[in-house]
């Protein structure tokens, strides 16, 4: 594989890593943290909409108006989304059941939405489906990661299999909210410890300067 190949690959599991680095889908991250094993659900559903939406979007590139790209890319990643739900429908339904809502969702999830914008819509097919690749493996490590550390603080088990039960009592906080902003917080901190000491600048909050989708936004104002 090609250096630069390579780097679309690896750029969104760590130097862009979708949550932790660009701080986008929070929504579904906080709220389908409560188990790992959500986590890895939410996070491959992401990822195969997000590498097929890519994938397509490159494609037509030079063929979707600019003044319609937006609702374009939303048609788009909603087909991939409709498949997808389908599919976990009929063969995870306690998958299907644990994400919910969020699961269709995935159409206006700002991490797909921001890719299809900045980059597939700019670049070839192959550097668009790494791209997608790449990101999606950062968003599902950072939920699976998350759900990990929430499940086992907050019912002792991890991917359902007992861990500290017996020994340490469960914080059920952990599985609420507070406890999803807590770890939230915590991760930032820590990609934005790591990010500094290799010389990265770390996440701060820019208002609507750095958002991929700022140019359709027609609000004007700060996030």
């Amino acid at each position: 594989m090609k250096k630069e190949n390579l780097k679309y690959l690896t750029n969104g599991i760590i130097k862009e890593n979708p949550v932790l680095r660009l701080v986008l889908g929070t929504c579904p991250t906080l709220a389908v943290t409560t188990a790992a094993i959500n986590g890895i659900g939410m996070g491959v559903a992401a990822t195969v909409v997000l590498v097929g939406s890519n994938l397509v979007i490159s494609l037509l590139r030079n063929i979707i108006p600019d003044k319609v790209r937006i609702p374009a890319y939303i048609t788009v990643i909603a087909g991939f989304v409709t498949v997808v739900q389908m599919l976990v429908k009929a063969f995870l339904p306690s998958i299907d059941a644990a994400l919910g809502i969020y699961l269709p969702l995935i159409v206006v999830n700002c991490i797909i939405l921001g890719r299809a914008e900045m980059f597939a819509s700019k670049n070839s097919v192959l550097p668009s489906v790494l791209d997608g690749i790449g990101m999606g493996i950062g968003f599902t490590a950072t939920l699976t990661l998350m759900g990990a550390i929430r499940e086992i603080i907050g019912a002792g088990t991890v991917f359902g299999l007992p861990i500290t039960a017996g020994f340490i009592d469960p914080m059920i906080v952990m599985l609420l909210p507070p406890g999803g902003f807590f770890v939230f917080g915590i991760l930032v901190a820590v990609s934005n410890k790591l990010a500094t000491m290799s010389g990265k600048k770390a996440v701060e909050h820019t208002g609507c300067g750095e958002c991929p989708m700022k140019d359709a936004c027609k609000t004007g104002g700060e996030a």
